[in-house]
């Protein structure tokens, strides 16, 4: 299910009225409205291909019908994404979900939608089929040598096919804790991991990066190895320069100040991605946007001054995803949402007045500092990132032009009313 290219030009001209009046006032606002559409419309953010089917919990799972069947599948359905927003331009695949049985051809298909691979992500959180050894009980961090050895293993082939499809970039999750008090030594499932990781690390190419990422609580809820920012930079710096810290917006404690963790990572050229989502609670992997989209600003604010005192370019200075994932929504709708989520965080972050944000700063004029961030926060820039995807050649409203064109009935029809997504 692809829309051809002149059903998003009828869309775009039937809205071209209404978004030329808007920009007409921002323009008139705004004084920068070119440089910022340029950066909108160079900013891509990577789709993960779990996203593309229905999540579910603990408790069950509601496929919605016409899921992807497989690898291709799911290229194809980013692509109809990308096609639609010109902002979802990667791909990142989790091993062994998603293992290509011919990495050339599969190359040619995701360069025929014009996607890329992103991170590659490794899975040593459950047991597969015919495994040796069994991750009850941890994988990098396990007492037994040959289990350790065993997910080292795995993340070194995940790096030998990341260099097929042209990936540059591994990230490594890990479910190692401890559910009750006793059960582990902290010092040697720390030390087990830093030596597995070392192993994982010296099988790099030169060009990559390894993404070590973190997560407070669960599967294990007394102790995570990797369960904060501190420790996930802790096994980055001991690592090499090559090692990045991953933030997962889900994995922190609930009002935990996100923000300040982004910018001194960023101040120490320790920070390597994002997996962006959002929660009430934990790690729900909502909707970007979809509960604490002021937060999600704040986020995006210091990174575009992090980057920028760094030198870096936003669009490929760091590594950008989605990870979301659940049961009531369209995936392919709730991706389109959060990318749109994303775009608009990060254009009112480039709207923000940095210079006079900093001289209220060094005045500690309070006040003048909080009205400066919310005005930019206020704004309405939704007219300005579908410039930016007018200018790519997307949508003007993707959601809309995706509704009307019947996109999932049309893909039940191919697929079937039945049809699961591989992997979850």
């Amino acid at each position: 299910m692809q829309l051809a290219r002149n059903h998003i030009a009828d869309h775009n001209q039937a809205m071209l009225g209404s978004h030329e009046r808007q920009m007409q006032y921002l323009r008139g606002e705004i004084a920068n409205t070119d440089q910022i559409i340029s950066k909108l419309a160079a900013f891509q953010v990577a789709i993960p291909s779990w996203a593309l089917g229905t999540g579910g919990t603990r408790f069950g799972r509601f496929s919605g019908g016409g899921e992807p069947r497989n690898l291709e599948e799911k290229i194809e359905d980013i692509g109809l994404l990308h096609s639609l927003n010109c902002s979802s331009g990667a791909i990142s695949l989790h091993i062994p979900w998603d293992i290509p049985t011919d990495a050339a051809a599969i190359r040619q298909l995701a360069a025929q939608h014009g996607i890329r691979f992103d991170a590659m992500n490794s899975n040593t959180f459950q047991d597969q089929p015919g495994q040796e050894a069994s991750y009850k009980f941890g994988s990098l961090q396990h007492v037994s040598k040959a289990v350790r050895k065993q997910a080292i293993q795995h993340n070194i082939e995940v790096i030998q096919h990341g260099v097929e499809l042209g990936s540059e970039s591994l990230t490594v999750w890990l479910a190692d804790g401890s559910c009750f008090p006793g059960q582990l030594n902290f010092r040697q499932a720390f030390q087990n991991v830093y030596e597995s990781l070392q192993e994982i690390y010296a099988a790099l190419p030169s060009n990559w990066k390894l993404f070590v990422e973190y997560k407070a609580f669960e599967p294990n809820f007394y102790s995570t190895t990797v369960g904060d920012w501190g420790q996930s930079y802790l096994y980055a710096s001991k690592l090499g320069p090559k090692a990045h810290t991953l933030v997962d917006l889900g994995h922190h404690h609930p009002n935990v100040n996100i923000e300040q963790i982004v910018a001194l990572l960023l101040m120490e050229g320790k920070l390597g991605g994002f997996h962006f989502n959002d929660s009430k609670y934990g790690d729900d992997d909502l909707t970007v946007g979809s509960i604490k989209p002021y937060q999600l600003y704040l986020i995006f604010r210091e990174l575009v001054d992090g980057m920028d005192a760094k030198g870096l370019d936003h669009a490929t200075g760091l590594g950008w995803m989605i990870d979301a994932s659940h049961n009531v929504k369209d995936p392919l709708e709730d991706l389109l949402q959060s990318v749109e989520a994303i775009m608009i965080a990060y254009a009112q972050a480039l709207l923000c007045d940095a210079k006079a944000l900093e001289s209220a700063r060094e005045a500690n004029d309070v006040v003048a500092a909080q009205e400066l961030l919310q005005s930019a926060y206020r704004t309405d820039v939704r007219a300005l990132v579908a410039a930016a995807r007018l200018r790519n050649g997307g949508a003007l409203d993707p959601l809309k032009l995706y509704r009307s064109a019947a996109v999932r009935q049309q893909l039940i029809k191919e697929r079937g009313n039945k049809s699961t997504a591989t992997g979850l």
